[in-house]
């Protein structure tokens, strides 16, 4: 039986971006919640990566070697697999942390959500945003009065982008890649925990390139009973990665900018971040943290913050709505 007082034996399937950002946010906190223990990838070059720049980190034969050294799986590896590891480690009687989407299947992704229950959830880390709990104050605290319009945008130089192109094969392919499954689900996500239900959507996506990913995208659709104008373009900016969540209401403006930015307009028309915003590079490994303080919770079977299964399919549902408006 498991020492409730002890670090959550917590094991890694997928040693790329995801699985060497959750390697860090583990390793560099001084009594973390959880350890790392037992990590594999079905790549040796990645095994033998994980071995040199992190040698205490114990690699395991397999998957279900993984499964078996851990209480809760965090499965990283590319979104076709995502749902073969899941099943496997429930039915070990271990929860899933797992990256979006779900799977790349409508139809499997909503029978396993059924079947699941409540011991698995997805890494949505708006759910641990220091810039996101800074907004949700200030709509709580009445700076935008009764909302009127949201607007998303998000803009990219070229997809992959440039810290990505060892995971191009899938990321810029259109059965499992794409920026609005990589980028928009993820303010999908925020506009549905902070705003209400994602519905009444009309949506359409460029696929200009053969087996390629989308290269824009644009849609309308309701979060709760707010209007919603989603555009994504890839090759209109010359920056890496630039999106801003935007909700307007009839008392004043706020806004989330790459990623963690926390902003309020001024009279002046201007936006000014909050004074203890800080860029992404500082807020991702803060928000990674306290994901994991979830993950421990949702292992617990204890209440949690984190984004559950079935606000990952309902993201998923719509994401997958928007790409299948492709032309």
């Amino acid at each position: 039986m498991r020492n409730p007082t002890a670090p959550l034996a917590l094991g890694l399937i997928g040693a790329g971006i995801m699985g060497e950002r959750m390697l860090n946010a583990v390793l560099a906190e001084d009594g973390a919640p959880v350890r790392i223990a037992a990590l594999w990838d079905p790549s040796p070059a990645a095994r033998a990566r994980i071995a040199t720049s992190f040698p205490s980190v114990p690699l395991v034969a397999d998957a279900d070697a993984v499964v078996a050294a851990s209480d809760c799986v965090y499965i990283a590896s590319p979104p076709a697999s995502h749902l073969g590891y899941a099943r496997a480690a429930l039915a070990a009687g271990r929860s899933v942390f797992c990256e979006k989407p779900l799977a790349v299947d409508l139809a499997e992704a909503r029978d396993f959500v059924a079947g699941a229950g409540d011991r698995g959830a997805v890494n949505f880390p708006f759910a641990s945003s220091l810039g996101v709990a800074t907004l949700s104050q200030w709509i709580a605290g009445g700076a935008v009065g009764t909302p009127r319009r949201l607007t998303i945008e998000v803009a990219f130089a070229r997809w992959p982008r440039g810290w990505q192109e060892d995971a191009a094969g899938w990321l810029d392919g259109r059965r499992e890649g794409g920026f609005t499954r990589e980028v928009v689900s993820h303010f999908l996500f925020l506009s549905r925990r902070l705003l209400g239900p994602l519905h009444a959507l009309a949506a359409r996506a460029d696929f200009p390139e053969a087996d390629r990913s989308e290269r824009a995208v644009d849609a309308t659709f309701q979060a709760g009973t707010v209007p919603v104008v989603l555009r994504g373009r890839v090759g209109e900016t010359a920056l890496d990665d630039h999106n801003t969540w935007t909700l307007e209401g009839e008392a004043g403006t706020v806004r989330l900018r790459d990623w963690a930015i926390a902003e309020r307009r001024s009279p002046d028309g201007t936006f000014a971040p909050a004074p203890d915003a800080m860029p992404n590079e500082r807020a991702r490994p803060i928000a990674l943290r306290r994901q994991l303080d979830g993950v421990v919770r949702m292992t617990k079977g204890e209440p949690h913050h984190l984004a559950t299964l079935a606000e990952a399919l309902e993201v998923q549902e719509v994401v997958e709505a928007i790409l299948a408006q492709g032309r």
